[in-house]
């Protein structure tokens, strides 16, 4: 155990981390390990691998992810500004580059690869996009001469571009949600509302009847008709896992959903462990995001509120795409499900996600100080 008297950099850190985020998130690793093993045997033996293999994969990429993540939550808010900085400057010149030289998966070019392994950039720009932007709405907020607003609205723009170019119209909604909602927080006018969700608008429409695999999946979504294999097979998994499930290594149906191991695992833990597992599930996730809300809402600097809110919708509204896609409340997305999905870009890419979020809600000294401060100044007794 350690000490309270204890003045190191990992006592401070052990006191002042948020343990209830960091255990919600380390658990939501251990779930999906477990879930790895009931739905990505049945994958790897139709592709002619070792059973174990994507279980093996998964088991490798935890530990770097775990590094990651903790790793980040060292760091001051201003350092966690200037990694994104860096880390949003990198992935988006190798999204350029996945456009020109990356591989094509299903008609998409996403992924760059680099020795034995592929990444995909545009997960990694995720996080660094909302930290970035959530530091300009500051500026702005903070010095109103200063266009930081704009030059969120510009930023925006070319992260939108290099989405659709891929395409990958799932990414572009989540991102102009998360960003929509900080830019809200931020005080965005009604003017800007009503252009901007015109543009939303708009961009729907010409990518329903411009881009082929979204007018097909949307036509399927609505008429049922078509091919509605993997999402009707996925519905069958979870109608027989009932309230309690079939029990571990019991299900059926998940042996034949060809991604359930990636965008349709929620559906195995539906089928193997049952509805009440996976309401507990959505219940971490929830607890997620309004602990994060919550945290933003009594932040007093305006980066790190911005900053926080943004990164847990972003968590939660990637999970809410996921589950709805496999509820078919939603079209068919491939849009992992956040820590518990297989996938070595996802997972990385979420614990820095994470360990921004663990960064910015730390309670630190000079914090604490500048609340007391804040206080007396309002006459109001503190804490």
């Amino acid at each position: 155990m350690v000490s309270r008297a204890d003045r190191g950099p990992l006592a401070d850190w052990f006191w002042t981390i948020d343990r209830y985020f960091l255990a919600a998130f380390i658990l939501l690793m251990g779930i999906g390990f477990m879930l790895s093993f009931a739905a990505s045997p049945p994958v790897a033996e139709r592709l002619g691998l070792d059973s174990f293999h994507f279980v093996e994969r998964h088991a490798v990429f935890i530990v770097p992810s775990l590094m990651v993540m903790i790793g980040l939550s060292f760091m001051t808010p201003r350092q966690v500004r200037r990694a994104a900085i860096i880390l949003l400057a990198v992935s988006l010149l190798m999204m350029v580059m996945a456009l020109f030289f990356g591989v094509e998966v299903k008609g998409s070019r996403r992924w760059v690869s680099i020795g034995s392994f592929s990444i995909q950039p545009s997960e990694f720009m995720k996080p660094a996009f909302v930290v970035v932007c959530a530091w300009l709405f500051a500026e702005h907020a903070r010095q109103p001469e200063i266009p930081g607003n704009l030059f969120a609205i510009i930023l925006f723009g070319i992260v939108a571009a290099l989405l659709v170019a891929q395409p990958d119209l799932g990414q572009t909604i989540l991102t102009a949600v998360v960003w929509g909602g900080m830019f809200f927080m931020a005080g965005m006018p009604w003017l800007w509302i009503m252009v901007l969700g015109a543009v939303g608008i708009v961009g729907f429409a010409s990518a329903y009847y411009m881009l082929p695999h979204v007018t097909g999946r949307i036509d399927r979504f609505l008429t049922g008709e078509g091919d509605t294999f993997q999402v009707d097979t996925a519905r069958d998994a979870i109608i027989r896992g009932d309230w309690f499930g079939q029990g571990p290594g019991e299900g059926i149906v998940k042996r034949i959903i060809p991604d359930s191991h990636t965008d349709f695992i929620f559906s195995v833990a539906a089928e193997e462990f049952g509805i009440l597992f996976c309401m507990l599930l959505v219940l971490i996730f929830a607890f997620i995001v309004l602990r994060g809300l919550g945290h933003s809402f009594k932040e007093r600097n305006d980066f790190a509120r911005f900053a926080v809110a943004g990164l847990v919708l972003q968590i939660g509204i990637q999970s809410m795409i996921n589950i709805g896609v496999n509820l078919e409340l939603l079209p068919a997305k491939g849009m992992t499900l956040p820590l518990i999905s297989y996938g070595g870009s996802s997972m990385i890419a979420i614990c820095v996600t994470a360990g921004f979020i663990l960064a910015l809600t730390r309670h630190r000294p000079e914090k604490r100080a500048q609340e007391r401060s804040l206080f007396r100044i309002a006459g109001v007794p503190a804490e």
